[in-house]
């Protein structure tokens, strides 16, 4: 089944993580993107061992690439003959290098009028506009690392969700510009940045700050239910596996008493009670998880019907049966390796033709590209001594591997 976007065309200047998942949803979706990268590539293909990262191989799957150099005269003149064909730019440069290599709305509009433009950046509109920022400084400007001490420091999640989320909303802006055929500039000219990005995801927090102080007279802030929720958070069975269970309500404290048999007691029947009580909670829970094997509380809960589920490593997540049944990922293959990629999550939406297409090497469809954009090949192969394109070399090593050197299976 082919995707909504089947015959648009993407131009992705990305690195790192916002752009390029926003351009794999995109692909996701039917699109043909074409990943434009500079001479050495982009960040992620050289951050494990000398090659491509998870990040690498999970959101650039199915892609082309063309490696270009921006800098140059001949290269310029190349991606304005890409930008003359396609229906959506989509870039996370920094403002001042997007200026530099003519990678702006209005450059690309010149080109090529109606285009839907996106350009994630590290702030939207206001006097930061300029500044670089990065996931981590996002959480740590939208209140998200402040509650976030797991070292006793303010420190950043592990993910990179708000790279994540700006690439979501980064598809959000595009499909709407799409939808609208006589969109004017200022809807087709997405600036999205990730501080605004992470000001959005956390309106929940920062809402809930502004009620307590309301209320109480205090700017009192709780970073997450497991601070507030007795009973709520990960407990260890007896076989030294992790339960997560969640406790919000007070039916849902009655069922895992039934669950866990344990009695009644009236004086921890409401959740008030139960904070007011929070170390005693807290010990109860404990003890009933670490009295139990995982499998047999698992049994009781589920009959129960109480929140929860086993804290995985991410080696074993892939392998749960509601994982695997049906699959929710496709198995690509990238040098000597294969991998287990999750794909995106709405399966109806989803171009399942080149699902199992690999990420591509550095300029593995330049010639390609070039030719399909009506370059003669004396004109390509002046083009690749000058340097301003670049093709992909099979014969280069992927990983820098001391007992293995990955063969080519493309």
């Amino acid at each position: 089944m082919n995707g909504v976007l089947s015959g648009k065309t993407v131009l992705e200047l990305g690195s790192m993580i916002a752009a390029p998942f926003a351009t794999h949803i995109l692909q996701q979706l039917g699109a043909r993107v074409i990943k434009i990268e500079p001479p050495g590539g982009e960040t992620t293909r050289k951050l494990v061992r000398g090659g491509p990262s998870g990040t690498y191989i999970a959101y650039n799957r199915g892609k082309d690439s063309m490696c270009l150099n921006l800098q140059s005269e001949a290269g310029a003149r190349v991606f304005r003959d890409l930008v003359a064909t396609a229906d959506i730019v989509l870039h996370n440069l920094s403002p001042s290098a997007a200026r530099k290599m003519k990678v702006t709305f209005d450059d690309c509009e010149a080109v090529r009028p109606g285009i839907v433009f996106c350009h994630i950046k590290g702030y939207g509109p206001g006097p930061q506009s300029e500044d670089i920022a990065s996931n981590p400084i996002a959480e740590a400007a939208t209140g998200v690392m402040y509650s976030n001490r797991s070292t006793g420091k303010p420190s950043r999640l592990g993910p990179s969700y708000h790279d994540q989320f700006a690439g979501c909303y980064a598809v959000i802006g595009v499909l709407s510009a799409l939808l609208d055929p006589v969109a004017p500039p200022e809807r087709r000219n997405i600036e999205l940045g990730l501080y605004e990005t992470g000001l959005h995801v956390a309106a929940r927090e920062l809402v809930g700050i502004q009620l307590k102080s309301q209320i109480t007279g205090k700017a009192e802030q709780e970073p997450s239910p497991e601070f507030s929720m007795p009973g709520y958070g990960a407990y260890e069975t007896s076989d030294d596996r992790w339960i997560y269970l969640v406790m919000l309500t007070d039916d849902h404290w009655r069922k895992f008493c039934i669950a866990a048999g344990l009695g009644f007691d009236p004086d921890l029947a409401t959740l008030r009670q139960r904070r007011k009580n929070r170390p005693a909670v807290e010990q109860i829970v404990t003890r009933a998880v670490r009295d139990a094997s995982y499998d047999s509380l698992a049994a009781s809960l589920a009959v129960a019907g109480v929140g929860f589920t086993e804290v995985l490593s991410g080696d074993r997540v892939l392998d749960a049966e509601q994982a695997r049944n049906p699959p929710k990922f496709t198995t690509v293959p990238f040098a000597s390796f294969r991998f287990d990629a999750p794909d995106f999550p709405v399966s109806a939406a989803v171009n399942a033709t080149n699902l199992q297409d690999p990420p591509p090497l550095l300029g593995e469809h330049t010639a390609a590209l070039l030719r399909q954009s009506g370059y003669p090949e004396e004109e390509i192969a002046e083009l690749l001594a000058l340097g301003a394109v670049r093709e992909a070399d099979d014969g280069s090593d992927l990983w820098n591997m001391k007992s293995e050197q990955p063969v080519m299976a493309r």
